[in-house]
């Protein structure tokens, strides 16, 4: 049985490309922690922007139980 994957989509919001990433539980962790808000470089225009965990991927918001 293989490990969990979480799914991580973002949306630029200068230039609107998206972008969905895969993630285990303990790449999540090293990446990013338990933080509400990440911080993300657009591939496309390489804007900077201010990702939110529980919209990006509400499931690893649910289980690391962000909203508490």
């Amino acid at each position: 049985m293989g490990r969990k994957r979480y799914e991580m989509k973002t949306t630029c919001p200068q230039c609107g490309c998206s972008e969905l990433t895969v993630l285990s539980k303990e790449e999540i962790e090293k990446r990013f922690g338990h933080v509400h808000n990440f911080d993300v470089e657009c591939g496309k225009c390489m804007a900077k922007y201010a990702g939110k965990m529980a919209q990006a991927c509400p499931e690893w918001d649910k289980d690391c139980q962000l909203n508490k």
